[in-house]
């Protein structure tokens, strides 16, 4: 059964979602969605696991006001884990959330045992995607979220689930339009202002699991074997018919992915 938990943090409220009892997996979710996009893995979580997934600053129905860098939204996440008295953990991220879990491992790497990188890229962003960031925030700020949602929904799903599963199209679109404006705007500033986390790679020595969907056009699989040729300890998993949001368009197979690297790291 998924939980919906609440936490009133130094750092703020905090709304999350927790299933399943045992080690701790926490799973940070994608721009520009909420720990709802997480309820797959929730709902299907292995024996000995608990799996944790918190609304990052800004995001989910009850947000209020936006993060002004990734720093923001982790120093978040972490203020949770001391809040529930979670000294080690696995740590997951997809698309934003990986550069969340960037800056976690940068702050505090000895807290996490296992990682979890999912359509997501270490390197920063280039010129050209900072002006397409720009570009958004100006969409945003004239015709708000629902603008927003209508020009990154083709990119976030893949060309499978756009043709044959229209229901995670409109769940994926109600998620997006829960964020506030303000929400959405800190999202897009953070993401253009972070930081390169490549050479961040050589130093994160425990087992990683790396998926991507074959049909990622944002983040695409070539993304995710660049970061493995950095990692020391990894493993690639590529969904096929699946697109930017893997663990909601394959959800079957990301979970088993996730269990099987979970039962026996590298």
């Amino acid at each position: 059964m998924v939980r919906e938990e609440r936490a009133a943090l130094e750092s703020g409220p905090v709304r999350y979602l927790e299933s399943g009892a045992g080690w701790p997996v926490i799973l940070l979710h994608a721009f520009p969605l909420s720990a709802e996009m997480w309820r797959p893995q929730l709902e299907r979580v292995p024996e000995g696991w608990r799996f944790i997934a918190p609304d990052l600053r800004g995001f989910g129905p009850e947000a209020r006001g936006g993060a002004e860098s990734m720093d923001e939204m982790a120093t978040g996440v972490l203020d949770l884990l001391d809040a529930l008295q979670i000294d080690r953990a696995a740590l997951g991220g997809l698309s934003m959330g990986g550069y969340v879990a960037f800056a976690m491992l940068r702050r505090e790497p000895e807290r996490f045992h296992a990682v979890i990188l999912a359509d997501t890229r270490a390197t920063a962003d280039t010129a050209p995607g900072r002006a397409a960031r720009k570009e958004m925030l100006a969409t945003l700020r004239a015709k708000g979220v629902g603008a927003v949602a209508d020009a990154m929904l083709p990119k976030l799903l893949g060309e499978t689930t756009r043709r044959d599963a229209p229901e995670i199209e409109q769940q994926v679109r109600q998620m997006l339009q829960a964020c506030p404006v303000d929400g959405v705007a800190g999202g897009i500033q953070s993401m253009m202002d972070r930081p390169d986390s490549t050479a961040l790679l050589d130093s994160i020595c425990v087992p990683t699991l790396i998926i991507v969907g074959e049909e990622d056009v944002l983040t695409p699989p070539a993304d995710s074997d660049a970061m493995a040729e950095r990692l020391s300890r990894s493993r690639v998993v590529k969904l096929l018919r699946a697109g930017h949001l893997s663990n909601l368009e394959a959800p079957r197979e990301f979970s088993v992915a996730l269990a099987d690297f979970l039962a026996s790291p590298l």
